[in-house]
């Protein structure tokens, strides 16, 4: 009978590699799972998922910084998509039902919150303007600090599109802010 063979641990460098890694992203990724996956829990499992992924890998620690954070990211959104191909129900939740709970938690003075959601609210507002895939390019960039050749892998277009498309975006917000201005000085 021959015994099964287990796994060694990753090797101690290969262990503080991935701890590392896990620091600095763990929680930009955790929201952009969030963005996609409405269970805190199963966010956070997938988060797990990921670096687990990391730990078990063996390309990782061959790859330079900026390889091993597409990589990364690459596998939070494969993970994404994996739940999603398996879930048999989707829960549907929206915002203005989460927003009271985000704003629970929230420990600033009441005035500073109603001037930043009032702020947020104008954001969320120009943003419905722009198309989906502007939409999700804007988040990547801006909110996940994502660069476009990342952004490229995620959702499946060239560099160069990601690059129009993020470009059309925000030359479309600065319009509609300059109109805003605009208005609210002749106003």
């Amino acid at each position: 009978m021959q015994m099964p063979s287990f796994k060694q641990p990753p090797p101690q460098e290969h262990r503080a590699l991935v701890a590392k890694l896990y620091t600095y992203y763990a929680p930009a990724m955790l929201m952009y799972i969030r963005r996609h996956i409405l269970s805190r829990e199963d966010a956070e499992d997938i988060l797990l998922e990921v670096f687990t992924v990391a730990l078990e890998s063996q390309l990782l620690g061959e790859l330079n910084e900026y390889k091993q954070r597409s990589w990364l990211w690459s596998v939070a959104h494969n993970k994404v998509m994996d739940y999603h191909r398996r879930a048999k129900h989707r829960v549907h939740t929206k915002l203005e039902d989460v927003e009271e709970d985000l704003l629970d938690a929230e420990e600033d003075m009441p005035e500073a919150a109603v001037l930043r959601d009032e702020a947020h609210a104008q954001v969320r507002v120009h943003l419905d303007t722009l198309s989906q895939a502007q939409q999700e390019i804007v988040r990547l960039r801006f909110a996940h600090g994502l660069r476009s050749p990342e952004i490229a892998t995620l959702v499946n277009k060239s560099e160069v599109a990601v690059r129009v498309m993020l470009s059309r975006a925000l030359n479309s917000l600065r319009g509609i802010y300059n109109k805003d201005g605009e208005e609210s000085h002749n106003g």
